[in-house]
């Protein structure tokens, strides 16, 4: 004869509500972080791949914030380089003027301007280090400091710099050597400001000797503007190189964000769909438990 009884039937309508409990905590966990799951183990076959993805995206994003800092870096190089340029380019003007009337009004003054712009552009720093000087973390690398200092100043004392660059890891596989040194970018645009302050004076009449002189200048500071300008071509030849890599970069890292995404993060659609089945699930269950709680044998043998 069958047994008849309501509480195995109870108990396997209790374990069916938990399993509904169960996943609707985990849905709405889902739906609060946006997440598919909690941990990584919970990705199941996907893990390894996500972690792989993390690491590589990590790595991308360092090497993208090193790569806008050289990037930083080159910029203030050209910007000083372009300032040297614009000033010695004024002062060949002033000199051609000078020497095409023989007459030197206001030529002390233009002089003096380009110099002090020579000057203050090779003696530029960059977070409390001087950006022209290699290696060397203090001091000028650009010594004289007035016009008056250069007659007297040879080109070896004038510049205390050394020729070390720095090194970056700006993508995968690739170190970028960059920086450029006082006297690379000024040593010869010096020797013409050295040649016009041993001039004696300039009074407004020149005389042959000035002249001489001023002509002297005039060579130099053509052979210094073209290799300020030389410097200059191959700073923005590292800057093209940056731009390229930190683009890439930026295109890896927005891959591989996507592959994370795709893995780990949920369909906030889907989730509040389950939501609202699971919900409605739960609560008919709660309603089938209730009226089977209610019901006895006893009701019937009476």
């Amino acid at each position: 004869m069958a047994r008849v009884a309501t509480i195995p039937l109870q108990r396997t309508l209790s374990d069916a509500i938990q399993r509904s409990q169960e996943k609707l905590a985990i849905t709405q966990a889902q739906l609060s972080t946006g997440k598919k799951a909690t941990t990584f183990a919970d990705l199941g076959t996907e893990t390894v791949r996500n972690l792989s993805a993390h690491s590589m995206l990590a790595r991308q994003e360092a090497q993208a914030t090193v790569a806008k800092r050289v990037g930083t870096s080159l910029s203030l190089y050209q910007g000083s380089l372009e300032a040297i340029d614009t000033a010695a380019s004024g002062l060949r003007v002033d000199l051609l003027d000078a020497i095409g009337t023989g007459r030197a009004d206001g030529l002390q003054e233009a002089i003096q301007s380009a110099f002090d712009q020579y000057r203050t552009s090779l003696n530029l720093s960059e977070g409390g280090a001087p950006l022209f000087g290699g290696s060397q973390s203090t001091g000028e690398p650009f010594t004289p400091k007035t016009l008056a200092d250069v007659a007297g100043t040879d080109v070896t004392a004038a510049f205390q710099d050394d020729d070390v660059r720095a090194t970056a890891r700006v993508s995968d596989g690739v170190d970028l050597s960059y920086g450029i040194s006082a006297s690379s970018a000024g040593k010869d645009l010096y020797a013409a400001f050295r040649t016009l302050a041993q001039i004696s004076s300039l009074p407004e009449k020149l005389d042959a000797s000035q002249i001489d002189a001023l002509k002297t200048a005039m060579g130099q500071l053509d052979k210094g503007l073209s290799s300020t300008r030389s410097v200059n071509a191959e700073n923005g030849r590292k800057q093209s190189q940056v731009e390229g890599l930190t683009k890439r970069n930026e295109e890896r890292a927005l891959l591989l964000s996507g592959v994370i995404e795709n893995n780990e993060d949920a369909d906030l659609g889907q989730v509040a769909i389950d939501l609202a089945q699971q919900k409605t699930v739960l609560q008919a269950s709660y309603s089938v438990f209730s009226q089977l709680s209610e019901l006895s044998l006893v009701n019937y043998l009476r």
